[in-house]
């Protein structure tokens, strides 16, 4: 009779669903090098680590980039634009309250606004705030925003970090106690370790997030990201470190390894108003005497993604001009040579402290030595770098990643920014961009913007800095690539 009662009762086991038997894991812990540095307020501090944290997560914004770097709707719904580019209607959503409980609505949206361009901002995109001419509020879900010039950036500028809505109340303590509209509320920050957040019941998409608490966790040394993966205490590591850790995940059946790009384009910058870097035909030649496979193998440890031109390959508009700057040592002794400097040049390479540029730095020396140019490394720290280098202009040649998002103008039409690129015509380019009512539009300038500064090499284009993320099996929803530095932890699901 016992053995009877016992096979019925493990039969019974066996027919109950598995939800039923194990508890579906509903948390979540994220790995960070960094930690967000001074506060947790991305609309006055640019800290990318800030932006891992917080944006999409506890701030929100009237656009939103997604995976593939395409801008949409979030806290705006919807939006009309004037025949002249110049008036924005946004449609807001409906019913958003913010954590604290107060209701967001178009006066918010006026407030952010005007704080942003106001004289004390600290913003980091203080320069679209202050293009705008006007703002009205007819009602509590409409705003209408007239620009003083078309902006073809604008939508996109509103999709990023620095352009979240904060609430009016919560403005002054942000920085330690972040209050915003996003999936998820603050709970700790416990400075040195990690920052705690967790699910906002009352949020519009409540129903369909599914992990309920998130931490943060900062490890800044790559071994360690490491051991903490391989040990469980870590869920999802978003980007590895040191690329060459990667390996050792794609081929084990307890991770998810994912291999993608970021908005860093890694350049070799040149001082365009140098006595020899003026010379079209010495920047060309630099170029052609870089392998960029070999040079992506020896300093990212194969990772990345070859660039010919200032723009990240995951963006819709993307065009590879790499074979502009293909390869080829004979060529760049012939410009060499043609240049007056058939005998040898020398110049200075100022290498900042990542592992990509004094790597790379090193590798790039031996491959200019091969055609008859002697690169004299100094390895800078960053406060001699962004002094001599940077705000100085005191340099031949440096290796640095730019990793903001669509920069190409802010870089290139900016004569005295630290490259020295001076072209009216690619200022003419891009002007058109920014005026452009249709995405073939933006899209057409865009591209001609990219030919532009790939015919003029004002810069060598060298590789797109990869994403190597790694997580446990199960868990699903990671972005492969960074349009933006976003951690939506609203889309992951454990299976």
């Amino acid at each position: 009779m016992k053995k009877l009662l016992l096979a019925a009762a493990i039969g019974a086991m066996a027919a109950m669903p598995f939800v039923a038997q194990a508890q579906q894991k509903d948390s979540v812990i994220i790995g960070m090098r960094l930690e967000p540095a001074p506060g947790l307020d991305p609309t006055v501090a640019s800290a990318a680590a800030i932006s891992q944290v917080t944006h999409y997560n506890v701030f929100e914004g009237l656009t939103r980039i997604d995976k593939g770097g395409a801008v949409g709707p979030m806290l705006a719904k919807s939006w009309t634009i004037s025949e002249d580019a110049l008036t924005y209607q946004f449609d807001l959503v409906e019913g958003v309250k913010f954590h604290d409980g107060s209701d967001f609505t178009a006066s918010d949206v006026r407030f952010v606004f005007e704080r942003n361009a106001g004289d004390e901002s600290k913003n980091k995109e203080k320069a679209i705030f202050n293009g705008i001419e006007t703002i009205e509020t007819p009602d509590d879900h409409t705003v209408v925003v007239t620009l003083k010039a078309p902006n073809g950036l604008f939508l996109f500028k509103l999709a990023l970090a620095a352009s979240v809505m904060v609430d009016p109340a919560s403005v002054e303590t942000n920085a330690t106690n972040p209050v915003g509209t996003g999936p998820y509320k603050f709970v700790k920050w416990t400075k040195g370790d990690s920052v705690e957040l967790e699910k906002f019941a009352g949020h519009r998409n409540a129903a369909n997030v599914q992990i309920k608490t998130v931490k943060f966790r900062f490890i800044n040394d790559a071994t360690a990201q490491v051991n903490a993966l391989l040990a469980g205490d870590l869920d999802y590591m978003p980007s590895l470190s040191a690329p060459e850790l990667f390996k050792q995940f794609q081929n084990n059946p307890k991770f998810t390894a994912l291999q993608g790009t970021t908005e860093g384009e890694t350049i070799l910058a040149m001082n365009n108003k140098g006595d020899v870097l003026s010379d079209i035909r010495v920047r060309k030649a630099l170029m052609h005497a870089i392998d960029r496979e070999a040079l992506i193998l020896g300093a990212v440890d194969g990772y990345g993604t070859p660039i010919g031109t200032h723009f990240a390959p995951h963006n819709p508009a993307y065009i590879d001009l790499t074979a502009q700057s293909s390869y080829d040592p004979d060529k760049a002794r012939a410009l060499l040579k043609e240049a007056g400097y058939g005998d040898g040049l020398e110049l200075s390479f100022a290498l900042p402290p990542p592992s990509y540029a004094r790597r790379g730095g090193e590798i790039i020396a031996a491959m200019l030595a091969e055609v008859g140019v002697t690169a004299k490394i100094e390895n800078v720290e960053w406060a001699k770098w962004l002094e001599d280098t940077f705000r100085g202009k005191r340099y031949d040649l440096t290796i640095i990643s730019h990793v903001e998002p669509m920069d190409i103008g802010r870089i290139y039409s900016d004569p005295n920014y630290y490259i020295q690129y001076d072209s009216q015509e690619f200022r003419d380019i891009f002007a058109k961009f920014e005026s452009a009512t249709t995405d073939a539009d933006k899209t057409k300038f865009l591209q001609q913007a990219q030919r532009k500064i790939a015919d003029d090499a004002p810069v060598g284009f060298l590789f797109e800095l990869a994403k190597l993320g790694v997580a446990q099996k199960g868990l699903t929803g990671m972005w492969p690539s960074w349009p933006s530095f976003i951690n939506e932890v609203a889309a992951l699901r454990w299976n």
